[in-house]
């Protein structure tokens, strides 16, 4: 029988649990659901799991594979289910039997003698679960609540055969060559140090030449776009996130205010209020709207410890951000004109897979009930005529307005979260907002926010693992190595490499008394896009041997035509 791939896994869970139990009988059970790509169980024993483990855990499996344990369904009333849970000490499933209704079936499935509150399905027997591997550990909270007991989770997935799960396990261990932070390392482009603080980055030269070239084509691209750019302070006084509403509701994420000439001040989770406070420096006039106004700003939220990865979840980092006020008139074409430069932007960078996901209006919600069709209906519209496919969360909207999220899709066909264009319905109304329209009156603009990359501290680290580290030339720290094959002609190769310099190329010499060969290891280790080799027969002919990271050698060329090979492939954003 074909089943579903999260019967499947929710079936390994069960099976996990079984062989985890024979093991260390002492074990009180959590919960063990199937995922996106598995599943996990938590699990309470005085035994400290360690990797080596977990084949001694797979062995148990597949005994119980091998015996094809049934799946067996047991329906208990609430009082026989209490009384079974509380004679095998499992104090954590009474917990979640008290969150099931009172009118709904309690279900109890067992298998190689392990009994489990369960709503099911499970495939018929254990033989069913073909394909499985057990792959991590880590901590969990029950309830994800660090005030209750810290859990041991133990992840796997499991596939309905053996060659899909090795397609997965070789996945993984490409997944694992590509992660951004050991890449950081090795390439030297970032570190963390727990002197500065956990989730606070520090660029490296390398890392932040790779930066600088993401901010002047995604500033260039803003000024060709329309957008005025802006810089705002990285603290400002309580008042205005009283007014913001972030006090109210963001607290959590914003770090503890300090004293400033008998005031309180934060550090800025959000780049919005000032921008705003920028809107009303002055009377604005229908006339000057659209205002589209961009900012890479720096801001600062509270992320709990467990939940720090890299740069990908940091607690200071810059938003590419940007917000535009316009009249209700200009809804239609400001939304297509940010979702069209989105996909451009994104292309630039090279990724061409992308989707949209459009939230809707929640049950509470502020601002007028037309306002959030209008806002609907133009995203629609905007991603109709973009041709992106679309899924539509109806009701999941922030409650102060609609919005599209884009995710991209990566090298190793993993999605991510990226691009926002949100509709605010509920800062123009609390910072009274207006411009004076047509009619003379005053009237409340409508206010989208918009950031492409999300963060440039997360959006690079998906560009280290989409790439592997390789990055395309225009965006490579160093795009040209020169190699003297001697002592002899370093002479020669430092005059290569100012030339090429002078010409705006990004270039480094490698004089070290070592053989090409141990160079050019060096440079590809490194993902350096081009090597340049010079000896003796270069120097005389005033030449340089070239060799590109992908394609190999590529032969004798000029200074001139290097250059201009170089120079056509930053344009072209190859």
């Amino acid at each position: 029988m074909d089943y579903p791939l999260a019967t499947i896994r929710h079936s390994a869970a069960h099976i996990m649990a079984a062989a985890v139990k024979k093991l260390f009988p002492d074990t009180r059970f959590d919960i063990g659901p199937a995922t996106e790509d598995g599943f996990y169980y938590d699990f309470d024993m005085s035994y400290r799991l360690t990797p080596e483990d977990l084949p001694k855990i797979e062995k148990e499996m597949r005994k119980i594979r091998q015996s094809r344990e049934a799946f067996v369904k047991i329906v208990k009333t609430r009082r026989e289910a209490e009384e079974l849970l509380r004679s095998e000490n499992q104090t954590y499933k009474l917990e979640r039997l008290a969150d099931i209704e009172e009118d709904q079936e309690i279900t109890f499935y067992e298998c190689a003698g392990f009994i489990d509150l369960c709503r099911g399905p499970h495939v018929e027997h254990a033989g069913e679960v073909k394909a499985f591997k057990l792959l991590s550990l880590a901590g969990s909270y029950f309830r994800g609540d660090e005030n209750n007991p810290m859990l041991q989770r133990i992840y796997g997935t499991a596939f309905s055969n053996e060659k899909d799960l090795k397609q997965y396990l070789q996945g993984l261990e490409e997944a694992k060559r590509r992660d951004h932070r050991k890449l950081g390392r090795e390439l030297d482009l970032f570190s963390f140090s727990e002197a500065v603080g956990p989730g606070l980055v520090c660029w490296h030269p390398k890392g932040a030449r790779v930066r600088h070239e993401i901010e002047s084509f995604w500033r260039q691209s803003h000024y060709d776009n329309g957008y005025e750019l802006l810089y705002t302070p990285h603290l400002g006084r309580s008042g205005l996130w009283e007014t913001s509403g972030h006090l109210q509701f963001y607290n959590e994420a914003m770090y503890a205010p300090m004293t400033i000439d008998e005031h309180d001040y934060y550090v800025k989770p959000m780049n919005c209020p000032f921008h705003i406070e920028v809107y009303k420096t002055a009377r604005r006039s229908y006339r000057e709207l659209p205002m589209r106004w961009a900012e890479l700003g720096t801001v600062y939220r509270y992320e709990k410890g467990g939940v720090l990865h890299g740069l990908l979840r940091v607690r200071g980092f810059t938003q590419d951000d940007a917000h535009i006020i316009c009249t209700p008139e200009q809804v239609d074409t400001e939304i297509s004109e940010v979702l069209r430069f989105s996909l451009e932007m994104w292309k630039a960078f090279g990724f061409t897979d992308i989707r949209a996901y459009l939230a809707t209006r929640p049950p509470k919600a502020v601002g007028d009930s037309s306002r959030w069709e209008q806002g609907v209906e133009a995203l629609q519209r905007a991603v109709r005529e973009q041709g992106l496919p679309c899924t539509v969360d109806e009701g999941g909207g922030a409650f102060y307005g609609p919005k599209i999220d884009l995710k991209i899709t990566d090298a190793l066909n993993r999605e991510w979260q990226t691009t926002t264009i949100q509709f605010d319905f509920n800062l123009p109304e609390r910072f009274e907002m207006t411009y004076i329209g047509s009619d003379g009156e005053a009237h409340r603009p409508y206010m989208i926010h918009r950031a492409l990359m999300g963060s440039l501290e997360r959006f690079f680290g998906i560009l280290v693992e989409h790439y592997g580290g390789a990055f395309p030339l225009w965006l490579a720290p160093e795009q040209v190595r020169v190699l003297p094959v001697g002592e002899k002609f370093i002479d020669y190769g430092a005059e290569m490499t100012n030339a090429l310099r002078k010409s705006g190329i990004r270039v480094a010499l490698d004089s070290e008394a070592d053989t090409v060969g141990a160079k050019i290891r060096r440079a590809r280790q490194q993902r350096v896009p081009y090597m340049v080799i010079v000896g003796g027969r270069e120097q005389e002919n005033s030449t340089l041997s070239v060799r590109n990271r992908s394609e190999g050698e590529l032969g004798n060329m000029t200074l001139e035509q290097l250059t201009q090979r170089l120079t056509t492939e930053i344009e072209n954003k190859q």
